[in-house]
């Protein structure tokens, strides 16, 4: 996980997010259910950005020329890092929309 925090700028912008909703989820004194809610959401989203990262670097070491089945791999890891991250900000939303009302 350090080399991917290092090396790659998606999980630091991840784990920057991560922490600015922990910090909103503190002042904001969300319920445990709640903290459940969005510390799934965190841990889908940083879960997935390092299975990309893993599918994009053994495709790198595999495969070094360009192979449409390499690209359809690397977009459909891509993808779900997408998706995991919608899916954390629609938790985020459905949290904390009521407490900023």
């Amino acid at each position: 996980m350090v080399h991917t925090f290092s090396f790659h700028q998606n999980l630091r912008i991840h784990i920057s997010a991560a922490a600015a909703v922990s910090i909103l989820g503190f002042l904001l004194k969300i319920s445990l259910l709640e903290w459940t809610a969005i510390l799934i959401a965190i841990f889908l989203v940083l879960v997935a950005e390092m299975v990309n990262t893993s599918i994009e670097e053994i495709i790198n070491l595999v495969k070094e020329d360009h192979h449409e089945r390499a690209r359809i791999a690397k977009d459909a890891a891509a993808g779900m890092v997408l998706l995991a991250t919608i899916f954390a900000v629609v938790i985020g939303l459905i949290v904390f929309i009521p407490y900023l009302k």
